[in-house]
């Protein structure tokens, strides 16, 4: 598959790693050389210094014969200009970023996809509604719903005090009907568990399962649910502005932002039950004062992944029981995890889920990359006569690496077992490690 990428910056240049792992013929496009130095590496990457509104560029790329062109510069005007140009030049699919919401509208969608643009993301809205997620249920690492909402993915850190520590999965078959555990993350290392394999303090635990088992997730997980009634946000990025809109206007929130124009600016648009404080973050004593003991989620947004831990690390001496942090330096998540900050938010991970969709030949609904494991969870149709419809799951000889989670069967979700037939159109949760996406068009076309 050709893919061209325009923009070179964190997330192009995330996007573009990732798909030369998967033997991708991948363009890297962006107008400033120095961005593309990284390439040199061994990576299989075409670096092109060039304009992705530049028609001559795109011709020179390569663009006529694109399966996919991807847009994600820092100017939203660009990605959307280039996108429509790469459709008109005879890309097969245009994905660009964008900063506002409004083109997201189902009324302005259609007119964008008139105009040749495929898809839209808007990364910092995608992380604010993780964050509002994580909010809502504190008690989990993730919290993903699949199938709008009749499965449920649950990712929970479980210590000495769950009963399911020191258990055989084996020994959980009576827990089938209520949670399926489709990955452990041990330390470096994510599992796609079998019956032999128990379950450790420490663990961060991954299950899918029905709305009306949530509670027994989080019962046997043996973690507490406190009420978030005050939230304290580090930082007035575009993504904290967006958490404030969208968060529930019983929760009282205060906003800690250095910059003293920004803050004026952030006061005007935020809903009435956000405060905004002009002030250092990283101030103890201001946080104090401001509360921080009272406080039951603390969300660290600067732009410095090590600024947004330590101040989580902080808020959680203070008493806090959820911490949030921004990190968008990939190689620091672990150290976040090692550290027990609660969830991590990563702008690169969440636009890459979404652009992962249109490399599938699968009939693929959602995917989405799992923060703290090297792993994506993807939603699937089966096709007729597919290889997964042919025999029960036990015997269908799936990769070690890959797992099915749960299925919808006319309007119904069910967890699967050993003796499941998944039949023609039911709708599947696959789990797998990063290196197993791929496999899934050989078993559901």
């Amino acid at each position: 598959m050709k893919i061209i990428i325009a923009g070179a910056g964190e997330v192009g240049t995330h996007l573009a790693k990732m798909l030369s792992q998967e033997k991708q013929d991948i363009i890297l496009m962006d107008p400033n050389e120095e961005r593309l130095n990284f390439t040199n590496s061994s990576m299989e990457i075409l670096p092109m210094v060039g304009n992705p509104t530049s028609i001559r560029d795109l011709e020179e790329a390569g663009i006529r014969k694109a399966d996919l062109f991807v847009s994600v510069t820092p100017e939203e005007t660009t990605n959307v200009a280039a996108s429509i140009l790469a459709s008109k030049l005879g890309a097969h699919k245009t994905l660009a970023r964008i900063n506002n919401y409004e083109y997201l509208l189902p009324k302005n969608k259609e007119l964008f996809e008139k105009m040749g643009i495929d898809s839209m993301i808007y990364p910092e809205m995608l992380a604010a509604k993780e964050i509002v997620t994580a909010v809502r249920r504190p008690w989990t690492r993730q919290y993903w719903e699949l199938f709008g909402g009749a499965l449920i993915l649950i990712g929970v850190k479980v210590r000495d005090n769950s009963r399911l520590v020191n258990k055989h999965l084996s020994e959980l078959l009576n827990e089938q009907k209520l949670y399926h555990i489709v990955a452990i993350k041990r330390q470096n290392e994510t599992i796609i568990p079998r019956g032999t394999d128990r379950i450790e303090s420490g663990d961060i635990v991954f299950f899918t399962t029905t709305k009306s088992h949530i509670e027994d997730v989080r019962l046997h997980a043996g973690k507490r649910d406190p009420e978030v009634k005050k939230v304290i946000i580090m930082g007035g990025s575009r993504i904290a502005i967006r958490t404030c809109q969208y968060l529930p206007n019983n929760i009282r929130v205060k906003v800690i932002e250095t910059n003293k124009e920004k803050s004026h600016r952030i006061a005007e648009v935020v809903p009435g039950n956000v405060l905004i404080i002009n002030g250092d973050g990283r101030d103890t004593d201001l946080l104090m004062q401001e509360g921080i003991k009272d406080a039951q989620a603390f969300i660290a947004l600067t732009d410095n992944s090590s600024t947004n831990i330590l101040a989580c690390l902080a808020a959680k001496r203070a008493g806090v029981f959820k911490t949030i942090a921004k990190i968008e330096n990939i190689d620091y998540i672990p150290l976040a995890e090692s550290m027990d900050i609660g969830s991590v938010i990563n702008k690169k991970l969440i636009a890459a889920s979404h652009i992962y969709q249109f490399l599938l030949d699968a009939d693929v609904s959602n995917v989405k990359c799992l923060t703290f494991a090297n792993a994506d969870v993807a939603e699937l149709v089966a096709r007729p006569d597919s290889k997964i419809t042919r025999k029960q799951v036990k015997d269908l000889n799936l990769p070690k690496d890959l797992t099915l989670g749960g299925l919808i069967r006319d309007g119904e979700p069910m967890m699967i077992k050993g003796d499941t037939h998944i039949q023609a159109y039911d709708h599947v949760v696959v789990f797998c490690l990063d290196t197993a996406m791929r496999k899934l068009e050989d078993y559901f076309n």
